[in-house]
């Protein structure tokens, strides 16, 4: 038998200092778990049961934020920063790429603290080109070529976000824009990071994290403006960061914070201040 597809993607997240991997699992260890005073949630339930609205109005009024548009790209981001991670850090790092699915697609709730843990991804499907070496492997789709590569990618991203989305946008009166750009923006930034980590060409992460947005798109996400690039220090490797298309609006559960770095309110002049302070202290880096 060869390697699992997803061992790839695991050992090139030690090299990184950020690398959100959800927990991979097969189903049969899922079942043998104990999941006491945990509830384990697919995208299918929490969707189609109702759970959305209680979670959601749970998580907002342990933790906040009171505001309700940052608290729905809270949502997102304590539900799928570890899902779109592995799907966009696979695909730059290793040329493979997980099928999102919204069965196999777990969130634990902790009913505690009434929090999500770290999403788990249940026997996931990986799409890879012909000639990767476990392209035989009975967990993997072989596309053609890059192109049906990212379409059967962003096909099955949509398909187990959308629904999710839908239940937010319905919930919280989010925009589906903004939730959905939210995600996008998200995609891009999780290639564009381990690029600039590793001391690699930005604008060639950036340029596959565009045409799986595109993807994206193609395959029903709606955006109102697309994430770009930010050279602020063209000489330097780490020199390059990246501008949100969409704000995720935590300044208005927390005004004292103000703007993100990234984030497409803030003015250029003091994005490059804040960036080149960064490069010269590394400590005050998020």
């Amino acid at each position: 038998m060869t390697q699992n597809p997803l061992d790839a993607i695991r050992a090139a997240s030690k090299r990184l200092k950020f690398a959100p991997l959800p927990e991979i699992v097969d189903f049969e260890t899922l079942q043998r778990r104990p999941f006491d005073g945990t509830q384990c949630h697919s995208v299918t339930s929490m969707t189609t049961e109702g759970w959305l609205p209680v979670l959601f109005d749970k998580l907002r009024t342990e933790h906040g934020p009171g505001h309700r548009l940052p608290a729905a790209t809270n949502f997102l981001r304590v539900t799928l920063r570890e899902p779109l991670f592995l799907v966009a850090s696979s695909l730059y790092l290793t040329g493979r790429a997980p099928l999102l699915d919204p069965d196999t697609f777990r969130l634990p709730w902790d009913t505690a603290e009434a929090r999500f843990r770290t999403p788990i991804m249940v026997d996931t499907r990986v799409v890879v080109l012909p000639d990767d070496p476990v392209a035989d492997h009975p967990a993997t789709v072989v596309a053609r070529d890059e192109d049906e590569q990212l379409r059967l990618t962003a096909e099955a991203l949509f398909a187990t976000l959308e629904p999710l989305i839908d239940a937010l946008r319905e919930h919280s009166r989010a925009g589906k824009r903004t939730l959905w750009g939210w995600v996008l923006d998200t995609l891009h930034f999780y290639m564009l990071n381990p690029a600039r980590y590793l001391g690699r060409d930005a604008e060639q992460a950036w340029d596959l994290a565009t045409r799986l947005g595109d993807a994206v798109i193609e395959a029903g996400a709606i955006t109102r403006k697309r994430p770009r690039l930010f050279p602020f220090a063209p000489d330097h490797p780490r020199g390059t960061w990246a501008v949100r298309g969409t704000c995720c609006f935590d300044y208005k559960g927390d005004p004292e914070h103000g703007y993100c770095t990234t984030c497409p309110l803030k003015c250029d002049s003091e994005r490059k201040e804040d960036l080149s302070e960064w490069l010269r202290d590394p400590a005050l880096a998020p």
